[in-house]
């Protein structure tokens, strides 16, 4: 989670897989939408959008996780 948001683009496929299934896993207790398919692909538009400089992939997650929270209470 330490790691270098700037890393992810160039991430392998299984190691994208295996930590949007560590985190879905982890998350979807909070929420039902917020699964390994969702972070999946939040992380890499977040990731390509624009510059993440020093932010962390635990940053990154924190930024889906209220990007989630603002959809699900826009909806209510």
């Amino acid at each position: 989670m330490d790691d270098k948001a700037s890393l992810w683009p160039r991430a392998g496929a299984s190691e994208k897989i295996d930590f949007t299934n560590r985190v879905g896993k982890s998350m979807s207790s909070l929420s039902p939408g917020l699964d390994s398919g969702y972070f999946m692909r939040c992380l890499e538009e977040v990731a390509n959008i624009g510059d993440t400089k020093d932010l962390t992939l635990s940053d990154m997650v924190r930024t889906c996780v209220s990007l989630q929270s603002s959809r699900s209470g826009a909806s209510e």
